[in-house]
């Protein structure tokens, strides 16, 4: 099949793709990479009357950082992030979450804004950076930028908080320390494809982080906080007892066998967070 008919703009920068958006009375759509867009678009399972395209517009590649927050710009790709074109502030964890996305041709164009703005639930980018607890930020008319939690960003399958104005300029992803240890386990039936289940767990003790969250779900991810707790105050084996008890509380409306095959995967990245790091 073949998209349905629709413009197409080139934005020159951030200003200027968020005016365009603006004038499209809800009917725009942003293309960065397009690796997520463009088969949608073919199977017409979105027909957006405006794409506006903002690969080369100016303002989506800024970095900055300190010494507790790092900033990514959204037009970064994934397989930028993977080859360490920019410092990986995570000790390792976006890099190794970028390696598994897809497939090689996939990860040059994708973007991690894109797949954010995607929110497609079982996506890498959307689990890892609500698990660092990240903050994601998106231009719209206002003059400020607006600024949401990455654990809450994703509202459903592809549907978000950002307003139909707004477009995700930069992700603000906290630093972990030397010290921070960190395991990513992913359920899927091949490699690169879009899990079934994610598992992750943080723990920085210099830092304070102690974080776990069960990802691919209907939603937001969903963060484990007495399984955190329990992490840094009695270790992984302990902090396994407390998964499927948290999981039903945390995603009462998945049936049985979906939360079991969550909580594997979230015992595993709890166990593997100390093989990993031995």
């Amino acid at each position: 099949m073949k998209p349905a008919v629709f413009d197409l703009k080139h934005a020159r920068n951030v200003g200027d793709a968020v005016e365009i958006l603006a004038g499209s009375d809800g009917n725009g759509k942003v293309m960065a990479g397009g690796q997520s867009l463009g088969p949608m678009l073919n199977l017409r399972l979105t027909r957006p009357k405006l794409l506006v395209d903002i690969k080369r517009a100016e303002g989506f590649r800024e970095f900055a950082a300190d010494d507790k927050v790092f900033s990514i710009g959204a037009g970064w790709t994934h397989g930028e992030i993977e080859d360490g074109m920019i410092e990986d502030p995570t000790q390792g964890l976006l890099k190794f979450v970028a390696h598994g996305i897809a497939y090689r041709a996939v990860r040059n164009r994708g973007t991690m804004g894109g797949s954010l703005a995607h929110a497609d639930p079982a996506a890498d980018w959307v689990t890892t950076l609500g698990a660092l607890g990240a903050t994601i930020v998106a231009q719209g008319t206002a003059k400020q930028p607006k600024r949401y939690a990455a654990e809450t960003f994703v509202e459903g399958a592809f549907m978000t908080k950002l307003a139909e104005n707004e477009v995700i300029v930069a992700i603000e992803v906290p630093r972990l320390s030397p010290r921070a240890k960190w395991a990513y386990y992913k359920i899927c039936r091949k490699t690169g494809e879009f899990a079934n289940a994610i598992g992750v767990a943080i723990l920085d003790q210099k830092t304070g982080m102690t974080r776990v969250l069960a990802g691919a779900t209907d939603g937001s991810p969903a963060v484990l906080p007495r399984t955190a707790v329990r992490l840094a105050e009695a270790g992984p084996e302990a902090a396994c007892l407390l998964v499927a008890d948290e999981l039903e509380e945390m995603l009462p409306n998945s049936n049985a066998d979906t939360r079991e095959l969550h909580a594997v995967a979230v015992r595993r990245a709890l166990m593997q967070i100390v093989k990993e790091h031995d």
